[in-house]
C-alpha cells in the first residue's frame, strides 16, 4: 500500500505519545510514562475501528515508538506506515544527541527505522527537521531518493511548516506529502496553499492541539513533569508551563456545540473540521489508550462537517492572525 487518499482512509494514528519518555538534558520531549501493552491494545483497537495508517518517528521515545508499533503490526500487510528521520538520539539514556546533517547519517537512520519497525519496506519517510533550510536538506533527500529507488521506502516528504520547504522538493518523483501543524487554532493557510498548488498530500500533526480539542482539559488541569506539554517552547501554542492557554479554551468553548453536530464527540468534530477544509488533508491524532484510539478512528464514520456548520464555526472563532512561520 502507499500513502495516498485514494487507497486509504483520510485518517492516521499519531504514535508520538506511545513512545514514552524522551529528554534533551532535563527537558522532557515525550508525553510521560506509557504502558506498552495498552499501546498495543490501542493500535489493535484502531485497526478494528477502521484505521489503516500509522505515523511515528525514529526519535519518539528514542526509537521505542517504532519498536512498539512494529510489534503491534507484525504480519499486517494491509496497513500504511510513515516514520520520520532527522533527530539523533541515545536509546539507553533516552536523550536527543543531535541532528542528521549528512547523507551517510540519513542512510543509517533509514536502516534503523526499518530494523526497529521489523520491516523491509516503509511506505513513507518524512524529514523531521522543521526549520532546516532546503539547501542543507539536500543530502538527506538524496538518501531518501536512493532508498526509494532501492525499494526500501515507497515515498518521502517533509515535516515542516515552511511553505518554501514544502515546495523545494515537490517536483521530485518520490516527494508526495508534507506533514505540518493544522487545527482549529492554526489553520495553516500558507503551507496548505503550497501543498495544494503542487498536488501533495497534507498530513496534519497536532490536529487536536496536543489534546485540547478532545474537550477534556480545564484551565486548572496539571500534567505529569515528564510530559512535553509542561514546557514553554515558543511553538507550544496550546499549553504553557503545563496549563492550557486560556484563549484556546475560550475558542473551543465558543464552538464546542457545533463540533458535536450529528452526534460527534468534540475530538471527532475537530477532525471533521480538517476534512471539510480540504480534500487533501489527513489528520494524525495521537493516542495513549484504547478509548482514545477507538474514538479517533470512529470519526471516519461521520466524515467532514457540513458547509453550514463550517460557516457557523468560522463566524464564532477568535484566533490570532496567521503570521509567518518561525524564523530559521
Amino acid at each position: 500500500m502507499t500513502l495516498n487518499l485514494n487507497s486509504n482512509p483520510r485518517l492516521g494514528m499519531g504514535c508520538w505519545a506511545i513512545g514514552g519518555p524522551l529528554w534533551a538534558d532535563e527537558t522532557p520531549l515525550g508525553w510521560g510514562e506509557v504502558d506498552d501493552s495498552e499501546s498495543i491494545r490501542a493500535i489493535h483497537a484502531a485497526l478494528d475501528s477502521g484505521a489503516r495508517y500509522f505515523d511515528t518517528a525514529s526519535v519518539y521515545g528514542a526509537g521505542h515508538s517504532e519498536v512498539v508499533l512494529g510489534a503491534a503490526l507484525n504480519g499486517r500487510d494491509d496497513v500504511v506506515i510513515s516514520t520520520k528521520i532527522g533527530n539523533l538520539f541515545d536509546a539507553k539514556s533516552k536523550q536527543v544527541t543531535g541532528t542528521v546533517e549528512t547523507r551517510d547519517e540519513a542512510v543509517s537512520e533509514i536502516e534503523g527505522c526499518l530494523r526497529r519497525l521489523g520491516r523491509d519496506h516503509i511506505d513513507m519517510i518524512f524529514l523531521h527537521l522543521n526549520e532546516m533550510s532546503p539547501e542543507a536538506a539536500a543530502p538527506i533527500f538524496d538518501a531518501l531518493e536512493a532508498a526509494r529507488s532501492a525499494g526500501k521506502i515507497g515515498a518521502f516528504g517533509w515535516s515542516t511548516d515552511f511553505p518554501d520547504s514544502a515546495a523545494a522538493y515537490a517536483e521530485w518523483p518520490g516527494f508526495t506529502a508534507v506533514q505540518h501543524t493544522m487545527n482549529l487554532w492554526v489553520p495553516a493557510s500558507q503551507v496548505m496553499s503550497t501543498i495544494e498548488h503542487h498536488g501533495l498530500l497534507s498530513v496534519n500533526r497536532m490536529p487536536l492541539a496536543m489534546g485540547v480539542f478532545s474537550g477534556k482539559y480545564s484551565a486548572d488541569f496539571k500534567l505529569q513533569p515528564s510530559d512535553i506539554r509542561t514546557n514553554s517552547f515558543d511553538w507550544m501554542e496550546y499549553f504553557q508551563g503545563g496549563n492550557v492557554v486560556p484563549e484556546v479554551l475560550e475558542m473551543l468553548d465558543a464552538i464546542k456545540e457545533l463540533l458535536q453536530s450529528d452526534g460527534r464527540s468534540v475530538a471527532q468534530g475537530a477532525l471533521a473540521w480538517l476534512w471539510a477544509k480540504s480534500p487533501n488533508t489527513c489528520p494524525i491524532p495521537g493516542f495513549r489508550t484504547v478509548d482514545q484510539a477507538e474514538q479517533n478512528a470512529r470519526a471516519l464514520a461521520f466524515g467532514p462537517l457540513s458547509e453550514e456548520v463550517m460557516a457557523e464555526i468560522e463566524a464564532l472563532v477568535d484566533r490570532p492572525p496567521e503570521g509567518e512561520p518561525r524564523a530559521r
